[in-house]
């Protein structure tokens, strides 16, 4: 009967100790951490001509894609055909630059309603100043269309020594450097003062004798007469 009870009262415990056994809650594993890829920059791309109808402007620009010359069409007929081409137009260019050009070359296209190219003339000029405009002919042209659209592309642009075309980042750099030289020169330079000096003298067996610089005092010593010239350290 003893066994039977213990036994009983072995099982109930161990039971209870079962019971308020609880299981470890189990940690979350952490979130995967998104890695973001930088996207490079497009590519800096630079202004092209493009086509305009032939009552508008063409611009043509220069290698750091600044206008370097606008064109306007003097023809106002323009049509040919592939067994008749026209043969010769008339434009004026104008420089749009801030720079002299001794040489200017460039061609004119021109594209019919499908935007097709069916003519190209050259045309030149030399001696091309500023805001200057001149009047030029397309020697050579063979267009085989009744145009709608064209454009102007320059192919040469020969500056004076010394003179030539500049991006806009070195043109704002040589003005702020501009500027600061002239800030600099108009500040007033002035020159660091000479101390005075005072009244000098020289004093010989109780003999005083003035001294100047620059003036010099002779005396008699034994036989010999000494020349004294005082002046200022180099």
């Amino acid at each position: 009967m003893t066994a039977a009870i213990r036994t009983m009262f072995l099982t109930l415990l161990m039971t209870g100790v079962a019971a308020t056994v609880t299981p470890a809650q189990e940690t979350p594993a952490p979130a995967p951490t998104a890695v973001t890829t930088p996207v490079p920059a497009p590519p800096e791309t630079r202004a092209s001509e493009t086509r305009v109808p032939l009552a508008e402007p063409a611009i043509a620009f220069d290698m750091n894609g600044q206008a370097a010359v606008a064109g306007r069409l003097r023809t106002t007929v323009l049509a040919g055909t592939p067994d008749a081409p026209a043969r010769n137009s008339r434009l004026v260019v104008e420089n749009r630059s801030s720079v002299f050009y001794t040489y200017v070359t460039g061609w004119a296209t021109f594209y019919d309603a499908e935007g097709v190219r069916c003519g190209e003339g050259l045309w030149k000029l030399e001696a091309f100043a500023p805001g200057e405009a001149a009047e030029v002919d397309t020697p050579g042209l063979r267009l085989t269309c009744a145009p709608a659209s064209w454009r102007i592309v320059a192919i040469n642009l020969l500056t004076r020594a010394g003179d030539a075309a500049k991006s806009p980042a070195v043109l704002t750099q040589e003005a702020a450097t501009t500027q600061t030289a002239a800030t600099a020169t108009s500040a007033p330079i002035v020159a660091p003062a000479t101390p005075a000096l005072p009244p000098l003298e020289i004093n010989i067996n109780g003999k005083t004798l003035p001294l100047q610089p620059g003036n010099p005092v002779e005396i008699t010593v034994g036989r010999e007469r000494v020349r004294i010239v005082v002046s200022p350290a180099p």
